[in-house]
């Protein structure tokens, strides 16, 4: 059953909720155990990956993070490093030189706000340097298993296509996935369609008819 809808959260109707329910069995078929893209050993080093995966891919943040944490893999490491060592390291990222700024202030800030360590709240997340909403979201989902459901592109898309939401933004979107699926199952959902919108439903050269969701939830 879906979450209860809240204040802010839309009333589900019968046929959206079936549909909903219908595309988390496929999900579930298609990838149970859904793996984490982005490579890391503890909450910190998940926190910078998922900072450097703006305008950026995984596949180059996995690529380009060894090399980082090799300099820096705690708060303390990372604050000691001048800014122009972490941009060289994370050159090759989209929008390195402010990620390189954004890195360095997020290290101190957790060795000065937080005795080094990530903290395990939503709203102390978003007020790190350089952390917005899906960053944070993604690591309480992911490092701390709090649930939650940040939304990416793939995401953004597929829930348009869908019919699950209008797509007028993202934080709509997320409302009402939220609304849309169990609570118990929004952080292995993340996952689900994040695979699924890069391998199975991809934004371009996608036949809806061949696709194993769209070709019974895609809408005009």
């Amino acid at each position: 059953m879906a979450s209860s809808a809240g204040p802010d959260q839309p009333r589900i109707g019968r046929e959206l909720q079936e549909k909903a329910a219908r595309i988390q069995a496929v999900l579930d078929q298609h990838y149970p155990s859904p793996a984490i893209p982005l490579d890391h050993r503890d909450p910190f080093t998940l926190l910078v990956a998922v900072l450097l995966s703006a305008q950026t891919t995984d596949v180059r943040v996995n690529l380009v993070t060894p090399g980082l944490f090799r300099l820096g893999a705690t708060p303390a490491a990372m604050a000691g490093l001048e800014e122009a060592t972490i941009l060289e390291a994370i050159r090759t990222c989209g929008l390195a030189p402010s990620k390189a700024r954004h890195l360095r202030a997020l290290a101190r800030a957790l060795c000065e706000r937080h005795d080094g360590r990530v903290p395990a709240d939503l709203d102390e997340l978003e007020a790190l340097p350089g952390v917005g909403h899906k960053t944070a979201s993604v690591v309480m989902a992911q490092a701390f298993g709090v649930p939650s459901f940040p939304v990416d592109t793939h995401i953004h898309r597929c829930a348009l296509r869908w019919g699950l939401s209008d797509g007028s933004s993202v934080e709509h979107t997320e409302r009402d996935l939220k609304a849309l699926f169990p609570r118990e199952s929004w952080n292995r959902l993340h996952l689900q369609i994040i695979w699924f919108g890069r391998q199975l439903c991809p934004a371009r050269g996608h036949e809806a008819s061949r696709c194993p969701i769209c070709s019974f939830a895609a809408v005009d």
